[in-house]
């Protein structure tokens, strides 16, 4: 059953996109661009409980030639009809939005000629809407991580936006994990694979353990590390960011870079766990 609905609008540049994204990241289901024509028909459907979504965010603006005729009637059925319904609103000034614009070398989609006289035809235009919404935010000052922070604070539940972090131990030979944040290389450390009794094993025996733990850097890596990540998850946590990646990694990530990762998510889970999801995965890892 749908419970919250929420319709981003607003000015060409102001982050509509980004605001999008965080919130899809709150398990919205996020939709992109949708013509009001469309959403006309989609309304009917929510209206006969026809959907299995219970969150909802959808962009729409100018870019579909309908839509400023027909948002201020749908729109305002939308609000009167569903309970948990919101229209978000995003604004920046004048010169924030030309900046914008110059960066990325995109034309405004209401001027092939002027950027600034698109923004002023834009502003006319969303006038009425921009009244109508329940929400406006201003992202003059911001760059994508306060928008990113400002919408967490803003829609997700209380106590339910956690960040997830995943450490992944691997070998160097195999291949980097994609989509890691972090990355420590643990190859500096005394490699058990050169020990012939200890090279059929994994770093998740107490053998291969006890041995990389007889040089003494591994003791130091693991306090330092461990203190390093205290300090670093709690201001990505506070910067907005939903998962966090930590790779690990060895030679052939069989042994050090097993061991290691393991440590050092024993140690943060003890005092993290409780207030992150954390897993731990082995990329390389074969035990058979």
């Amino acid at each position: 059953m749908l419970s919250k609905l929420v319709i981003i609008s607003g000015l060409s540049g102001s982050g509509k996109s980004s605001a999008l994204n965080a919130l899809e990241d709150l398990d919205y289901y996020a939709i992109d661009n949708l013509p009001i024509k469309l959403f006309e028909k989609f309304t009917e459907l929510l209206e006969g409980g026809g959907t299995e979504f219970s969150k909802i965010a959808l962009v729409m603006d100018l870019r579909d030639s309908a839509f400023v005729e027909n948002y201020p009637f749908v729109f305002r059925k939308v609000l009167k009809n569903f309970r948990g319904s919101e229209i978000l609103f995003l604004d920046a000034n004048d010169e924030v939005l030309t900046r914008r614009f110059s960066e990325t070398r995109r034309k405004h989609p209401l001027s092939n000629v002027s950027i600034i006289e698109g923004i002023e035809k834009e502003r006319k235009l969303l006038g009425d809407l921009k009244d109508l919404a329940t929400s406006i935010i201003d992202t003059s000052t911001m760059d994508v991580h306060a928008l990113k922070k400002r919408i967490i604070e803003q829609f997700a539940a209380p106590g339910t936006q956690k960040m997830q972090i995943r450490f992944v131990s691997f070998g160097f030979k195999n291949g980097v994990p994609k989509n890691c944040d972090l990355l420590f290389d643990v190859r500096f450390l005394n490699n058990p694979h050169f020990v012939p009794e200890l090279r059929a094993n994994t770093g998740l025996d107490d053998a291969v353990q006890k041995f990389i733990l007889k040089d003494i850097r591994a003791e130091e890596f693991l306090n330092r590390t461990t203190d390093y990540l205290k300090f670093l998850i709690p201001h990505y946590a506070t910067e907005g960011k939903t998962y966090l990646s930590i790779g690990i990694g060895c030679t052939g990530g069989k042994h050090r870079s097993v061991f290691m990762a393991k440590e050092i998510f024993d140690r943060l889970k003890s005092s993290l766990g409780k207030i992150h999801p954390i897993v731990l995965e082995h990329q390389d890892l074969r035990t058979h």
